[in-house]
């Protein structure tokens, strides 16, 4: 007698999800329309709205699932670095330097999102904002227990570091000053600091 695995095959919710990703992310949440979004996944159009609610309630979803990504990636780079807060950021813009550094590179999905709805009270932006903060904040907290004379001056210097290579990994050929971000993330980390 042979036995028979059950195959888990992707719920509606999943197919939009994944799909929402894909064309958000090399598209723009904007200039993707949920009919394009439900004719990639193969669901119809009712199923985005039971499991989301509006495209702002996917794009809400994707916007989660961008940062878990980022999470993840921190989370294996910890794994790696056990404390050693200095090389966990420095694991993080080596690997920002490569990945922005290839080609198709889109930079980051929250960054995009911001620059996309420029609107201060739209609900899109203000999330992105808040998922941007919390990276700030990783940021700054592992800055904070380095011996450096003033923190906030270079967990300032890291975020404005990590944007640019966002930006700088779209608009230059590769390898262009992206494929810099670990070096630079070394010069402002080793460089003396006075208050």
């Amino acid at each position: 007698m042979s036995s028979h695995k059950t195959v888990s095959r992707p719920c509606a919710a999943d197919k939009i999800r994944s799909s929402a990703r894909d064309l958000f992310y090399n598209q723009g949440i904007r200039a993707v329309g949920v009919d394009e979004i439900v004719q990639r996944a193969g669901v119809t159009k009712p199923s985005l709205y039971r499991a989301f609610d509006s495209k702002d309630g996917l794009t809400a979803a994707y916007l989660a699932d961008y940062q878990q990504t980022f999470w993840d990636r921190i989370d294996a780079i910890c794994h790696d670095h056990p404390d050693d807060p200095r090389a966990q950021l420095l694991a993080y813009f080596d690997d920002l330097a490569r990945r922005a550094a290839q080609p198709g590179y889109r930079g980051c999905a929250l960054t995009n999102a911001i620059i996309e709805y420029p609107e201060p009270e739209q609900p899109v932006r203000q999330e992105a904002a808040r998922l941007k903060q919390e990276i700030r904040e990783w940021v700054r907290k592992k800055v904070c227990t380095l011996p450096i004379d003033d923190p906030d001056l270079v967990t300032d210097g890291l975020i404005l570091l990590m944007e640019g290579t966002y930006t700088g990994g779209q608009v230059f050929l590769s390898p262009g000053p992206a494929a810099q971000a670990g070096k630079l993330a070394r010069l402002l980390l080793d460089t003396p600091h006075q208050s």
